[in-house]
Parts: structure tokens; sequence; C-alpha cells
């Protein structure tokens, strides 16, 4: 898996860049807990009341305060660790069952394949932001938890369907025929053989479902059916929106969770395209990579 990690990252400079923003943004995420008692020096600084409203960016408050008094930077920095939270709970458990689903259908066939791969197509063309939207509005006091799993439940098919064309094509290749001469079970041919050959599309997988995870609970945030008890960054947009941050000068409320998101849409970006550079050898050609 090393040997795998540290190719890549001598194969491919956007890999490099992407992966490295990442691990800045979700290291950003992690310390956010010291940044909050460096900024308020033993107290809370998202406690409302903590300092004046509505101040400008200075060198106590880097990029200020909201209505509340509560420190923008702070906020901006749990918001990130949330929302990466969520991303790495809905990529996780929406990774789990594409890949499951996929392996069972592709490995397989026949009428497993067929009705495995019939119910993924129905997921994939249902419209499921509207059934989100529809769930959040319903259930009461929706948790960090129970938004995680009404996005994986959603997000998986991709996943599936990637997979599941890759499996197809790996079953018959040389070595497996050879697992199964040798009595390999299904089971230890599914994670000796194809599963390490596989995992640049796993990750790729689970990368797009945990972005597009953010993304799904921005949305939610922003038409104000979210976890409204939780700050991430959707809610700061909603909040910006609301308050017309803009016009009172407030503007990093607002363009904060917005550089946030942008960075992390570039850095999945950059390690899909890296991956696909080194994996995809007709994309290699033309890439020049």
């Amino acid at each position: 898996m090393l040997k795998s990690l540290g190719r890549i990252w001598s194969s491919s400079g956007k890999f490099r860049i992407g992966f490295t923003i990442l691990v800045i943004l979700v290291i950003l995420g992690l310390i956010h807990p010291l940044v909050g008692s460096i900024v308020g020096g033993g107290a809370d600084p998202l406690a409302v009341g903590a300092y004046d409203p509505w101040e400008i960016p200075n060198l106590d408050h880097w990029l200020g305060t909201d209505r509340y008094g509560r420190d923008l930077l702070v906020m901006t920095l749990t918001g990130l660790e949330i929302s990466l939270e969520v991303a790495a709970i809905a990529g996780l458990l929406s990774t789990l069952i594409g890949v499951v689903i996929a392996f069972v259908a592709g490995y397989k066939g026949g009428t497993v394949d067929g009705i495995l791969n019939t119910t993924t197509d129905m997921f994939l063309v249902v419209p499921s932001f509207p059934l989100l939207l529809t769930l959040s509005a319903y259930v009461r006091k929706v948790s960090l938890v129970d938004v995680s799993l009404m996005l994986a439940l959603f997000s998986w098919p991709f996943a599936a369907r990637t997979i599941r064309a890759h499996v197809l094509s790996l079953r018959n290749r040389p070595y497996v025929e050879l697992a199964r001469v040798t009595n390999l079970t299904d089971l230890e041919i599914i994670f000796q053989e194809l599963i390490p050959n596989l995992l640049p599309y796993i990750g790729v997988g689970f990368a797009n479902a945990a972005l597009g995870a953010i993304f799904a609970l921005v949305g939610l945030e922003v038409i104000g059916l979210g976890p409204g008890n939780i700050i991430d960054l959707g809610l700061m947009i909603n909040w910006a929106i609301s308050w017309g941050v803009m016009s009172l000068g407030a503007w990093p409320m607002f363009v904060a969770p917005i550089v946030i998101l942008s960075l992390l849409f570039i850095a999945t970006n950059l390690i899909n395209i890296g991956l696909e550079e080194i994996y995809n050898p007709r994309l290699r050609g033309t890439a020049g990579a």
C-alpha cells in the first residue's frame, strides 16, 4: 500500500498538489480546538457576546467577529472540522456499500449481477436532493450522524457502478483464473487479487462520495434544513446571506467558507485527475503525464 502511494506521489504533480492541499485542510480542521484556546485565552471564542459584534479583521481576530461577537476564524475552522466529519462518515459508508455491491455483482455475474445492477440504476436515476430535502424537513432534531447516513444512502451508486466495470474486466484475467485453479475461495480471490488492483478506483469513489456529502450538507444548510445546532460551513453561508454581511462589511463570514469549499473541490479533483493520469493509459497518453 505504501509502495503504491509512493509511486503515485512520484508520478503525478497534480496528485501531489491536491493531496497536500487536502492534508493542510484536514490539519486545520483537527487543530481548531487549539486555535480556539489561543484566540479565546481560556474562554470560549464561540460563546455569544464573547467579543464586540461585527469587528473587522484585526490582529486579535484575523477574520473579525459576527453579529453575536463570535470569532469567525474559529467558527470557520470548526465548520471545516464538522464538514470533514460528515464527509468521512458518509464517504466511508457509501464507499463500503458500493464496493460490496460492485464486487458481488461483478464477480458473480449472471442473475445476481442483473438484480444488483438494476438496483444501482434505480438509485442513480432517483433525484436524491429532493428526497434529502423531504427527509430533513420532516425528521425532527436531525443529528450529524443522521445527515451522514442520509447522504451515504444516496451516494453509493456511483462507486458501485464504476468499480463493478473494473471487476468485470479483471475477473477473467489469467492471475484470477490461476487463483481459481489453486482452489482459493471467492473471498480470498477478491481480497488477495482484485481489491489490491482496484484501490485507486476505490479511493476515487470515496473522494467523490465525500465531496458530494460536503456540498449536499452545504445545500441543506443554506436553505435551513440541516442540523441547525451544529456550526458547519453551510450554516455560516446561511447566516451570511440572512444577515446581509456583505453590505455590513463583514465579508469574511461569507468568503471564508466559500474559499474552504473551493479548496476542497480543487484538492479532490486534482487527486482524481492525478490518479486517472496514472492508471488510465489513454488519458496518460493525451495528458503527457
